[in-house]
């Protein structure tokens, strides 16, 4: 038996696959898998969950191909096919170890950043295209051969990740705390946030103020602060004027990374993520945001469908593509 696995580590979880020739056969959910935000040994223990769920010990020896991509991992480039950087060092390393634990030997192991599983996940498995992933994080590519050869953010929370569930969930908080000052305009997220982190609406709004910035501060590591942005999703559908904006924004934020790698029309254009997958709470305004540039978005859940599509191609299998 030919089998191959495929993992998509994202920010939040990390899914893997075991797929034959003939179609998958198991599929697993773990723990985060950015390497960049947990540590090693996490990212071994989540690997090593998800791989032994999916692949038994007695078919251990049958896996020919591994195809992983991790958020935080660099992409591989024309220029630089193995990239060294310590998000990429510390996939390889977590994810030997998640092997060796689980007894897969002799496997050819590709790994990647999400963008590239991401593409592959869309319908025909594109190897040419561009990619916006809108999740914990955000970034924008172009991925020409398999390989990517434009990057737009992907910064990280501190620095960048424009638009994505972090920077919605803290330009919600902050919207929160000025409306407790006075500074900014009143919303409905100081009801929703303060409920969601545990207080009660009906505390002093100094008192509240301080609750709500504990509560940010307390998320470790802080990439965890966008558990809180479906709230203000959610806000915004119940018909508030500030959370609404806020998502406004964070779908132009979304809007100027695509617009920087210069997409053409017709280009083929795969979104992914919690906030730019199906039914995400982004696509819609998104999607109305890139038809003057002349393409149009296919979501896809996530990369683990792409994932093992570079896998089967490695191990030889014929090509079980997504859906066209």
């Amino acid at each position: 038996m030919s089998l191959v696995i495929g993992i998509d580590a994202g920010g939040t979880r990390l899914r893997a696959a075991l797929a034959s020739p003939e179609g998958v056969l198991a599929t697993a959910a773990s723990g985060a898998g950015n390497p960049r935000s947990v540590t090693e040994a996490a990212l071994a223990d989540h690997l090593t969950e998800a791989i032994a769920a999916v692949c038994p010990p007695q078919h251990a020896g049958d896996v020919r191909a591994l195809a992983a991509g991790f958020a935080g991992a660099r992409s591989p480039s024309a220029a630089d096919p193995e990239p060294d950087d310590p998000g990429s060092r510390a996939a390889r390393a977590a994810l030997a170890t998640a092997l060796r634990r689980c007894g897969v030997t002799g496997a050819a192991v590709r790994i990647t950043g999400d963008i590239e599983i991401a593409l592959a996940a869309g319908p025909g498995g594109p190897r040419d295209g561009l990619v916006v992933v809108a999740g914990t994080g955000a970034a924008a590519a172009r991925i020409r051969g398999g390989l990517q050869v434009a990057a737009v953010d992907g910064h990280g929370w501190l620095l960048g990740d424009e638009g994505s569930g972090f920077w919605i969930a803290r330009r919600g908080l902050r919207a929160a705390v000025r409306a407790l000052d006075g500074s900014g305009p009143p919303t409905a997220l100081v009801r929703t946030l303060v409920a969601a982190t545990g207080s009660q609406p009906d505390l002093p709004a100094a008192d509240l103020r301080l609750h709500l910035i504990d509560a940010a501060v307390a998320h470790d590591p802080p990439p965890r602060l966008a558990s809180l942005c479906p709230v203000v999703v959610r806000t915004a559908e119940e018909g508030d004027d500030v959370a609404a904006a806020l998502l406004d924004e964070a779908a132009n934020r979304l809007l100027e990374s695509l617009t920087t790698l210069r997409p053409e029309p017709g280009e083929p254009l795969v979104t992914t993520g919690g906030l730019l997958g199906p039914a995400g709470p982004l696509l819609s305004r998104f999607t109305a945001r890139t038809a003057a540039l002349g393409v149009h978005p296919h979501p896809v859940p996530d990369g683990l469908a792409g994932a093992l599509v570079l896998g089967r191609s490695d191990a030889g299998h014929r090509a079980l593509l997504p859906p066209t």
